[in-house]
């Protein structure tokens, strides 16, 4: 009966999107060309969050609505690393050969959970830390050049955000890339720089529902700007200068610097001993003051384990408060994770967080506990998380939350 059920869901969905001239087969994805490649392509790491599709040999004829469906149904995805588009066969419009576009794709992707919060005088709906802003709805077009020339992107945010008005928090990335370069990435426009290593992530391949703390403050953001990345072997960086406005609030209250260097010392080892990224970011600039945050970050891969570790620290940082602050601000989290199966995954997080470096006892940590069960890989993903929020200078608080991720 399940069965039925999710066949008839996928078959309603796809009858409302299809296109007449939608491409039949899959089309191989470049690693180089996803979200938090295209924000951050030279990390290791986000290299591996680049939308991966499941390779299927192409057909001359138009495929069925019920070989359509199946090809949904049956998806085996094997990475959980990298976002997996589950209509991406039916959204993707692919040209003729006298074109110079290589193909577009039109994507959904929804991120959110329903959540409990209680201190010891009960359930309570106030939040006790700080920007647990969860749910995520975006649209995306992309569009993409032949021979990987060059690429763009529009995306918008459909969620809701009290602060800010419709405009400013409609816009999301809206960029124009260029790969001409060998190893090399231009881009121009608004795109999430490498604030830190989990501030640069898309939405769709964090670990857990949340972000860290530092994340949550100092990075995750989108800014407009021009940056150039390299990827190499044993080498990656990003540098780019950018408009330290966020969310279309202002012209150009002053200019901002962001650049990240990765040193990759098991890159040409071909995986026999793991994948590990050492590295180091910097985001300086000007906006109502003067800010600076540094970071380092150490990430380790091996077969079904992973470890990262995350530093950073600030004389003033322009995170996504919608201004700029001069607090003395750091943190640091440690996260470890094992899969227990090719679609289980189970994690652990230590995460502190000084919001006042100039004010004692005011240190908030959180202590996770979490579980992934990717069932179509991120395409559909279910998430349970366990945080322990405890507080030097406010309630200690338990959350726990039971998330869900559809990208389509």
């Amino acid at each position: 009966m399940k069965n039925k059920i999710l066949l008839i869901i996928i078959g309603l969905i796809i009858a409302i999107v299809t296109p007449s001239n939608a491409v039949n087969a899959k089309q191989k994805r470049n690693d180089n060309l996803d979200e938090v490649v295209l924000e951050d392509v030279l990390q290791q790491e986000e290299a591996q969050n680049a939308p991966q599709a499941v390779s299927v040999s192409q057909e001359s004829s138009e495929k069925s609505l019920k070989e359509k469906l199946q090809d949904v149904y049956h998806l085996e995805v094997e990475r959980y690393d990298k976002p997996t588009y589950l209509l991406e066969n039916v959204l993707t419009h692919k040209f003729d050969e006298n074109s110079i576009w290589d193909r577009t794709q039109l994507w959904a992707g929804y991120n959110g959970d329903i959540g409990l919060q209680f201190t010891e005088a009960g359930v309570n709906s106030e939040h006790t830390t700080n920007h647990y802003d969860i749910n995520t709805i975006n649209v995306g077009y992309d569009g993409f050049l032949k021979n990987n020339n060059g690429d763009f992107r529009i995306m918008i945010n459909i969620s809701p955000y009290s602060e800010r008005n419709v405009i400013q928090n409609l816009f999301a990335d809206m960029y124009i890339a260029t790969n001409k370069i060998p190893h090399h990435r231009l881009l121009v426009g608004h795109s999430r720089p490498p604030v830190g290593m989990e501030g640069a992530y898309g939405p769709f391949v964090l670990p857990f529902i949340a972000r860290s703390q530092i994340s949550r403050n100092f990075g995750t953001v989108r800014k407009l700007g021009a940056r150039i990345s390299g990827d190499y072997s044993l080498l990656g960086y990003d540098f780019g200068v950018y408009s330290s406005d966020t969310y279309f609030q202002e012209f150009f209250p002053g200019a901002e610097f962001i650049g990240r260097v990765d040193l990759k010392p098991l890159g040409k080892t071909d995986g026999k001993y793991g994948k590990l990224l050492i590295g180091g970011s910097m985001d300086a600039g000007h906006r109502d003051n003067n800010f600076c945050v540094v970071g380092a970050h150490v990430q380790y891969e091996y077969k079904r384990f992973m470890a990262n570790f995350e530093w950073a620290q600030a004389n003033g940082y322009n995170g996504p408060s919608s201004f700029s602050t001069d607090k003395h601000a750091s943190g640091f989290y440690a996260t470890v994770g094992y899969m227990l199966t090719k679609k289980l995954q189970i994690l652990a997080r230590y995460d502190e967080f000084d919001p006042n470096r100039e004010i004692a006892n005011n240190n908030q940590r959180e202590y996770s506990v979490g579980l992934n069960y990717f069932i179509k890989g991120q395409g559909l993903r279910l998430i349970l998380n366990y945080v322990f929020c405890q507080n030097d200078a406010a309630k200690d608080s338990h959350r726990i939350m039971l998330g869900t991720q559809i990208l389509i």
